[in-house]
């Protein structure tokens, strides 16, 4: 059967796929500045100096930052969900399926972080993964509930960390600068790696980047994440997920989208005047951010929601097709942009300007997508979703 077919016949819509597809397209968005230059500082001066760098790294910010993962987030609570019912269908246990998938998982992140980006999600999503099995059996209220205020406690600690660094940087600004200096020399010692470095130093510098970022990803960006896992979890819950003519969704991109795209946008613009991520304007514009992302997920899904209600198009059947592969894509998104930048590909590591490093970072997602799209006209599953679905059934009915 096409794809088509397959969704018609199980009672899926397209709707959560080009979710998937439009999320893989954000994150390969966001996550370039951190691949293309350092963890530490994302892109340089020199990469912004040009006004067109400039309006590239405004507009990804103000349109992508802290939107892809909170939207990748929702469709993995999706996701679970999913398999739950699935599990329920066919009367199989779930738990055993489940926490050999929250393995696979966490296989796949380590591999992701050894050889090809140090800001992997997918070691957080299976640490956070074994939260969501608690709420297994909770109402759509009590999902929602708890998701709403797990978001405000993440915005909070956002929005305190901004405070900690003005009052730092205010009243104490001589061991402020030396914490700064301190960052610029962890940076400068990882662009040489990253940029004339082995390979295996490579390795070694990504698990060391990796011990802050998924320190510092659990504590706020995995209780955001946790978040939308819940509320995907909700969405399938109540219905909403697989009704794409949801009133929700229309109240969404007409009121919730221009609530988060203007708060968003002050965030953005505050962050150009940062110099680093240890500068105050730099958190400021990350906590508005953040308040502004959740009404713009939520709008993102309006729009995806409306547009899969339009005819099957093969541009819109195309992008969904390759959003049922998005382990895949991640990946491989990953890999490409590694092989670019990095000392044992192409090189272009901290050489680039933000707009070319995000035209090369929309390409390759689309490749990605396309790749994903094109795989599965001949095969079930994607390369990946395969051997992680093998593992997750093995010695299941």
């Amino acid at each position: 059967m096409t794809y088509l077919e397959e969704s018609q016949a199980a009672g899926r819509h397209l709707f959560p796929d080009l979710a998937r597809a439009f999320a893989l397209i954000g994150i390969a968005l966001v996550n370039v500045g951190a691949i293309a230059y350092t963890m530490d500082l994302s892109y340089t001066a020199d990469a912004l100096a040009a006004p067109i760098d400039s309006a590239a790294y405004f507009g990804v910010n103000a349109l992508f930052l802290m939107k892809s993962y909170t939207l990748f987030s929702f469709m993995f609570g999706v996701g679970f969900a999913f398999q739950m019912q699935s599990a329920e269908r066919s009367g199989a246990k779930f738990s055993g399926r489940y926490w050999r998938r929250i393995i696979g998982l966490l296989v796949f992140g380590l591999i992701n972080v050894a050889f090809l980006f140090a800001g992997d999600i997918l070691v957080i999503y299976a640490i956070l993964g074994s939260i969501i099995f608690l709420f297994r059996n909770a109402s759509t209220k009590a999902l929602t509930t708890w998701a709403i205020w797990l978001y405000v406690l993440k915005f909070v600690l956002i929005a305190l960390l901004a405070g900690l660094m003005v009052l730092g940087a205010t009243f104490d600004p001589e061991g402020f600068a030396a914490e700064n200096d301190l960052m610029f020399e962890n940076a400068v010692n990882a662009a040489a790696i990253f940029g004339d470095g082995t390979f295996t130093q490579s390795i070694a510098r990504r698990f060391q980047d990796w011990s802050m970022v998924v320190t510092f990803g659990i504590l706020i960006q995995g209780i955001g994440a946790l978040s939308f896992f819940l509320f995907g979890f909700a969405a399938v819950r109540h219905g909403t997920i697989s009704n794409p003519f949801a009133p929700i969704w229309k109240k969404f991109r007409w009121r919730a989208l221009p609530i988060g795209l203007i708060i968003s946008a002050a965030g953005a613009y505050q962050m150009m005047g940062a110099t680093s991520m240890m500068d105050p304007n730099m958190m400021i514009g990350i906590a508005l951010i953040t308040l502004g992302s959740p009404f713009s997920t939520a709008g993102y899904l309006g729009l995806i929601a409306k547009w899969s209600t339009s005819p099957d198009g093969p541009i819109k059947t195309f992008l969904a097709r390759g959003g049922t592969a998005s382990l895949t894509a991640y990946l491989m998104q990953g890999l490409l942009l590694s092989l670019v930048f990095n000392a044992y590909g192409l090189g272009f590591f901290g050489e680039l300007g933000a707009t070319t490093c995000i035209a090369i970072a929309f390409g390759v997602a689309l490749f990605t997508i396309a790749f994903a799209s094109l795989w599965r006209t001949k095969f079930k599953r994607g390369p990946l979703e395969h051997i992680l679905r093998t593992w997750t059934y093995l010695g299941s009915r």
